[in-house]
């Protein structure tokens, strides 16, 4: 054999030998390196920060880099929403995303600068919370049906608060109204306080905003629960009736939240994210402290979540064409 032959043949077998091992300098890097930007586009000490940050301090431990929330609130949420959207896609920048942020924002603005659908990847379905329907016990009613009976024989003279116009617990009034063909008037008002305390006077006879505003006076018999608008019980009030079970099956309304990261996001990191936010979601300690907020955790599936957002922005994309509601 000549030298040139044996070195062609050595040659041969070292650039086979070299595509055959793996090629270690191309590796990814591991995830995630570095800390991690939560925005969460609500004001400190609400119920979407609170819950934001109780999943930030237990999914850090998880993921062994600390989880910082950056509150970036105004315009209903979605500024805080479309800083995620145009962040680098690396994992390393998440949003708190909600039905009103997700499902509700882009049929009300037209202009909005983020598509809530073609701009974000979600990656965990964190919870919801649903919203209650009180009334003040002066009101002879104990119950859904006995509400809408009484609505019947005074005609546009029962008002509903919620927390402002085109809101989910405006919505949820005009659901209502629609399936159980009855009418009354509907009272924004620019938080639940000042509504509550209405209710409270008897100057408006139903509220329908989330749980905490009333909790404390429903515990106190200052003000009567009708229903929850969750598909299911409520924990901290498990002998509330939902709507659906007062004779509207079907009916729901749920403020859900949820975390998602820009679409571009490699699948990689989706799937890490996905998979540590669930396990995060099991952990006991975590699910009571949620469940202390009025927060029912997330049991969905992400095909479910996806599911989710696609079917409430179809369901309120139609009450709030129906009911011809406009935002201010």
């Amino acid at each position: 054999m000549s030298h040139l032959r044996s070195s062609a043949i050595i040659g041969g077998f070292i650039v086979l030998l070299s595509a055959a091992l793996p090629v270690t300098h191309a590796a990814e890097p591991a995830f995630p390196t570095r800390p991690v930007r939560f925005v969460v586009p609500f004001p400190p000490g609400t119920t979407t920060d609170v819950v934001a940050r109780l999943v930030a301090q237990r999914g850090g431990d998880r993921l062994g880099q600390p989880i910082v929330v950056d509150n970036r609130s105004g315009a209903s949420g979605t500024i805080g929403v479309e800083t995620v959207a145009r962040a680098a896609p690396d994992g390393y920048t998440w949003g708190l995303g909600t039905t009103t942020t997700h499902a509700l924002a882009h049929i009300l603005s037209p202009k909005l600068g983020y598509d809530p659908v073609r701009d974000f990847a979600p990656v965990a379905l964190l919870g919801d919370a649903a919203y209650f329907l009180t009334t003040n016990p002066a009101v002879p009613a104990t119950n859904v049906q006995e509400f809408i009976a009484h609505a019947r024989a005074n005609p546009g003279k029962l008002h509903y608060a919620s927390v402002g116009n085109a809101s989910l617990g405006h919505l949820s009034g005009e659901l209502l109204k629609k399936a159980a063909g009855f009418d009354m008037v509907h009272v924004p008002y620019k938080g639940s306080t000042l509504s509550t305390i209405d209710l409270l006077a008897g100057r408006i006879q139903l509220q329908i905003t989330t749980i905490p505003a009333s909790l404390p006076h429903v515990r106190a018999g200052k003000l009567r629960a009708l229903a929850v608008t969750s598909r299911e019980r409520i924990s901290v009030l498990p002998q509330t009736p939902t709507v659906a079970e007062s004779g509207f099956p079907g009916y729901s309304a749920s403020l859900w939240m949820g975390v998602f990261v820009p679409a571009r996001t490699p699948d990689a990191v989706k799937a890490l994210l996905s998979r540590e936010l669930g396990s995060t979601l099991g952990i006991p300690a975590l699910r009571e402290s949620l469940i202390e907020q009025v927060f029912e955790p997330g049991t969905l599936s992400l095909a479910d979540f996806s599911k989710l957002i696609r079917d409430d922005t179809a369901r309120w994309r139609k009450v709030i064409q129906e009911a011809g509601i406009k935002p201010e």
